[in-house]
């Protein structure tokens, strides 16, 4: 299968990268960045892209499969505008393109909670793109929906404060639905899902991510 993925230099994307990479079943990766991301591998495609000129490349947006592991916080984004753009507009584009080109599967990691009716900004902007995506009608649609993710060597002193005390209420029975997942079990499920899940709709929420 030739993979497609935006959010590639992200956690869960560098991960999802080097699994599609020692995939025998992903014969070509082609990764969608802003800049390089210095990886060579012969089943490696980069594409310099200006994400807010998507349609400048939309003849590259052909294959089996893309997946989507774009997302930013509000404050590495500096307000929800551009927040929106970055998590909303750009991977409802990209499914856009990717659906006229005729790519089949699509795999989405939203969030936790995502519902486009939501009160919360960031839950209802998850869902809105869940929907979107759903409305394009592809063969097989997966969106995952984790919660708290353990990045490695995390700079965010917040994200290990609350992985702590989650751990210790998970070692007790407490929110146990709730446990950090780490992003490269995260992107183990990711990379399976399209060749082990049936045509269709599939929502994988977070205490099913683990099973």
């Amino acid at each position: 299968m030739k993979a497609l993925i935006i959010g590639a230099t992200g956690a869960t994307g560098k991960d999802l990268v080097q699994l599609l990479l020692q995939d025998p079943d992903y014969t070509e990766v082609v990764v969608l960045v802003r800049r390089t991301g210095g990886i060579v591998h012969p089943k490696l495609t980069e594409l310099i892209v200006d994400f807010d000129n998507l349609e400048s490349v939309s003849g590259s947006i052909r294959g089996d499969v893309w997946f989507s592991c774009l997302g930013t916080t509000l404050k590495a984004a500096g307000s929800k505008k551009k927040q929106w753009h970055i998590d909303y507009e750009i991977p409802a584009q990209f499914a856009e393109i990717a659906k006229k080109n005729g790519i089949p599967r699509a795999v989405l990691v939203s969030a936790y909670g995502a519902s486009a009716t939501s009160n919360i900004f960031y839950s209802k902007m998850k869902g809105q793109l869940e929907e979107h995506i759903a409305s394009l009608a592809f063969d097989q649609y997966i969106i995952f929906k984790p919660g708290m993710l353990l990045r490695k060597d995390t700079d965010r002193s917040s994200e290990r404060v609350i992985a702590g005390v989650l751990r210790v209420l998970n070692g007790i029975g407490i929110l146990r639905k709730h446990r950090p997942l780490p992003t490269s079990l995260l992107a183990e499920k990711l990379a399976q899902a399209p060749k082990t899940l049936s045509p269709g709709l599939h929502i994988i929420e977070l205490d099913k991510i683990f099973d």
